[in-house]
């Protein structure tokens, strides 16, 4: 089996990634012993999509190491908070607690309109440096309140249109089928079908 190293130690992330690319093993950074920090100082997704998969890359090198990596960036947006938390999701209240973040959003987009997006954008950086890039998007609202049992980001509180509930109450199934980051490691097994 194939391995490919996700620069990530999230999780959520690493099941999402797993269950997509089956036909992959995937390994995290503490598995090849990464344990440096990445400043991730970016101004787009892309850009610190692209500083992650980067830093791994540069690491098995030096290790002599031989793996392709994959990163991700992931970002929700709210238009009418002119594009806010967008790559500052994760420490949208100035910390990595998600449940401080979602009260932020919440309190913010108060008497505002709620629509709002997910959108992922994976970087591929195989050990040839021939390097793909490839995104997803998932539309939909901010609740004012918590629906569900998933408390992962900001999934109680979004909306998806399409599945018409929170990702909070969805399936994991149902998540991967419509959400940004699904739809983005889609495209990504497509892209490495094709080119085995």
């Amino acid at each position: 089996m194939k391995q490919l190293v996700l620069a990530s130690n999230n999780k959520h992330k690493i099941t999402e990634f797993e269950t997509i690319l089956a036909q992959y093993q995937i390994l995290t950074l503490d598995d090849i012993g990464f344990q440096e920090e990445i400043v991730e100082d970016g101004e787009t997704l892309l850009e610190n999509a692209f500083i992650k998969a980067k830093s791994v890359h540069n690491f098995l090198l030096d290790n002599n190491l031989s793996y392709d990596v994959i990163s991700d960036d992931t970002g929700l947006f709210v238009p009418s908070l002119n594009g806010e938390p967008g790559i500052h999701s994760a420490r949208y209240a100035g910390n990595h607690d998600d449940k401080s973040n979602r009260n932020k959003l919440r309190e913010n987009v108060k008497d505002k309109d709620r629509d709002a997006y997910f959108m992922c954008q994976i970087v591929y950086y195989p050990m040839n440096g021939d390097i793909y890039e490839c995104n997803g998007k998932v539309e939909g609202l901010i609740l004012d309140e918590e629906r569900g049992k998933d408390d992962f980001g900001y999934d109680c509180i979004f909306f998806s249109k399409e599945l018409e509930k929170t990702f909070g109450e969805a399936s994991k199934e149902e998540k991967n089928r419509v959400s940004h980051r699904g739809r983005a490691i889609q495209k990504l097994k497509d892209f490495l079908e094709k080119k085995a």
